[in-house]
């Protein structure tokens, strides 16, 4: 199964984001959805968006095999 993965960088922490889905395109769904949550709770204008410099959570992707990737911006457009 694959889940996802929240990252505040206030506070330097992961936190969990709960649920399962049974493929990446599901997970990366619903990531998508947790950006698009993050930019309502967490203005661009404000925290910087998603670039390196910005204080936005992130959001990971984890593999079935536990290995992950970050969730760009980029791809909340696709």
């Amino acid at each position: 199964m694959w889940r996802l993965e929240g990252y505040d960088t206030s506070s330097e922490e992961p936190y969990e984001i709960r649920g399962e889905w049974p493929t990446e395109k599901k997970a990366r769904e619903a990531a998508r959805d947790h950006l698009r949550e993050i930019a309502f709770y967490q203005p661009e204008e404000m925290a910087g968006g998603q670039t390196d410099e910005g204080i936005q959570d992130r959001i990971f992707v984890i593999r079935p095999d536990g290995t992950k990737y970050r969730f760009l911006p980029i791809e909340a457009m696709a």
